[in-house]
């Protein structure tokens, strides 16, 4: 049976009322055990993601397959039957940017297999907000999506064919968003925290997402919403929950960092670097020393910074990150998409309520672990939403010769990228549909793999790109934008990719099309970096693609040839609004809105399909490298 968790104000009045009733004879001596499970960034994997090693140093053939819903719901299942005080923890990003078997019915699935996990609480994540706040509340609420004109989306509320209620049931976790506040009331979006009694103590969860969130969403979905400083959210709630008689606070952060260093291998356990220079350590460094553990996530890293930390699967040592007061605190991060499992166990001094130990073990999901029995009913529940996907992800949109990863060169191009890019710029290239010359794609939107050469369980074969995979890659439901930008504004849009230039944040490197070509200086100050820009028209709706005029200077040297000619550029509707912190394309003129990216990138592919000839990422027509970095 699910159980919703108590409303925040309930709680703390039975705490304090508890606190006070329980005579002191009553209480134990021993200390009190609880064990927190833990996994973030699942990001609606309900199928297993491939295999997955220990460390970097495992070879590929001895590293087992992970995940699934079904397996993750077996291991939860197999470590929670080992202490009655338990509590399953997600840290973010459930939802968003998942594969079509969750995504093509609004995430849904993802959020019933949750329930049947045993998933007890959630920090929201910012991929929680792609829909915007509103369809977050749904999902924790449930009901069925409606469309314009409120009749019900045929994608939503399709329990009937996998085995689970109508209308859609909601979490029956509870999310939570301390640092997410409406503007109009003042107050979270969600619940701050939650507290869970084991014996006679409790145990409070606080759940944040990163502050940066407006930053990495389409504006318009956190429209009405205030994020604020994470460590400043906690410490302010501090006072409430020790006024309450709580001693013991677990902090479920969707933020992250990411081992570093000589000979890292990134062992799962591991704290290689301790997270120097990372947000979160930023973050934990200004907490106060109420906090007793860090949950994290975002980043996709696992790591393990505790007394129990093993580096490189061969060195232990005893870690942590150091909090206001200098102490070190464990903090965890569990990779993503369910492939790893934070095993840990608090020890609780029955007297003081205070935690006084605890021992983290990062776990991999290991499908073929003889220890754990895959969940039938969760099992089923996946089987079933496949089943209804399959026709449609399994269908073949295209063929390409190689492998075409989402991965960076040092210059920040990826194959994947470049593909996406042309896509984009076919589909508004038309006067009819925009114009455009030239379109720019931001990279967090490349998701990974990439599109993969070799052929999945399908039966698709090699080469053959499916819809299913297409989506995997962008699986949004960005719609493109295409407007009027002068030469200044271009050279701003590129200086923009860097940190500290006109505010952002993080180097995030755009993805352009056939024909853009610039160089950028690694060692120039920020908004000084591009030092040429050159663009050369081209035709690509046709295969291969064909330049139609003279290559043109748009910067040389540093310097913007013909400031105020314009051009007519593409990006998606995130850009467009100022997402990643590319406020330029907030200036651009003539916006017209166009397909969606999905659309976009199928329709192009359609061009590569038997018997026309397979995508060669080599092709010279492709005119690669586009990105060149220079010292």
């Amino acid at each position: 049976m699910f159980q919703r968790s108590i409303l925040v104000a309930a709680a703390l009045a039975a705490c304090a009322a508890t606190a006070q009733a329980d005579p002191p004879k009553a209480r134990e001596r021993a200390p009190i055990p609880v064990k927190i499970l833990a996994f973030n960034d699942f990001h609606g994997n309900l199928l297993s993601p491939g295999s997955f090693g220990q460390n970097t140093g495992v070879p590929s053939a001895q590293r087992p397959p992970v995940g699934g819903a079904d397996y993750l719901a077996g291991h939860v299942a197999k470590w929670r039957a080992t202490q009655p005080h338990s509590i399953v923890v997600s840290v973010g990003d459930n939802i968003g940017a998942s594969p079509l078997i969750s995504a093509l019915f609004h995430d849904e699935p993802t959020v019933e297999v949750l329930n049947r996990i045993g998933v007890d609480v959630s920090a929201v994540g910012n991929h929680e907000f792609d829909k915007g706040w509103k369809e977050l509340l749904r999902l924790q609420r449930g009901g069925c999506k409606k469309l314009e004109d409120r009749s019900t989306d045929p994608n939503s509320c399709r329990g009937a064919e996998a085995g689970t209620p109508v209308p859609f049931e909601g979490a029956k976790f509870q999310y939570l968003a301390a640092n997410v506040v409406r503007d109009q009331t003042g107050r979270p979006l969600l619940p701050p925290f939650v507290l869970r009694k084991f014996g006679h103590v409790r145990v409070a969860v606080i759940g944040l997402t990163l502050r940066g969130t407006p930053g990495i969403v389409t504006p318009t979905g956190v429209q009405g919403l205030t994020f604020k400083d994470e460590a400043e959210t906690v410490n302010a709630l501090v006072p409430r929950l020790r006024q309450a008689g709580v001693e013991a606070i677990v902090l479920a952060l969707h933020q992250g960092g990411g081992q570093s260093g000589s000979g890292n291998l990134s062992d799962i356990n591991g704290c290689v670097g301790d997270l120097a220079g990372s947000e979160v350590a930023e973050i934990v460094g200004r907490l106060d020393d109420a906090v007793d553990l860090v949950l994290t996530g975002h980043t996709h890293n696992a790591y393990n910074c505790s007394a129990s930390t093993v580096d490189n699967g061969t060195t232990p040592r005893a870690t942590g990150l150091a909090n206001k007061a200098g102490r070190k605190i464990p903090v965890t991060g569990a990779s993503a998409f369910g492939r790893v499992l934070t095993d840990i166990d608090l020890q609780i001094d029955p007297r003081t309520h205070d935690v006084i130990s605890v021992a983290a073990t990062n776990r991999l999901v290991d499908r073929s672990d003889p220890t754990v029995t895959p969940n039938a009913e969760v099992k089923a529940i996946v089987d079933a939403y496949n089943t209804m996907q399959a026709p449609l992800a399994n269908a073949v949109i295209g063929s390409i010769t190689a492998e075409l990863p989402n991965s960076a060169n040092a210059a920040g191009e990826m194959p994947a990228g470049d593909l996406i890019a042309d896509a984009q710029l076919a589909a508004t290239q038309p006067s009819p549909l925009g114009g455009a010359v030239m379109a720019f794609m931001n990279p967090g939107g490349v998701r990974s793999p990439g599109f993969s050469y070799a052929g999945s369980s399908a039966g698709e074969g090699d080469g053959q790109v499916t819809y299913g995979e297409a989506f995997t890659v962008q699986p949004f439901g960005n719609s493109l934008v295409t407007m009027t930008l002068s030469s200044t504004q271009l050279k701003q849009l590129l200086e923009q990719q860097f940190p500290g230039c006109a505010g952002q944040t993080s180097q995030r490197i755009l993805q352009v099309s056939n024909g853009v070509a610039y160089r950028w200086s690694a060692s120039a100050p920020a908004c000084s970096k591009i030092v040429d820009l050159s663009f050369t028209p081209t035709d690509v709706s046709v295969v291969p693609p064909v330049a139609t005029g003279a290559t043109e200077l748009i910067v040389s040297g540093g310097t913007v040839v013909n400031p105020a000619k314009t051009w007519r550029v593409t990006v998606n509707n995130f850009l467009a609004t100022g997402g990643d912190g590319f406020s330029t394309l907030t200036g651009g003129a003539d916006v017209l809105g166009g397909a969606q990216d999905l659309d976009a990138l199928v329709a192009y592919l359609a061009g590569y399909k038997a018997p026309a000839a397979a995508y060669d990422p080599a092709a010279a027509a492709l005119k690669k490298p586009r990105i060149t970095q220079l010292p």
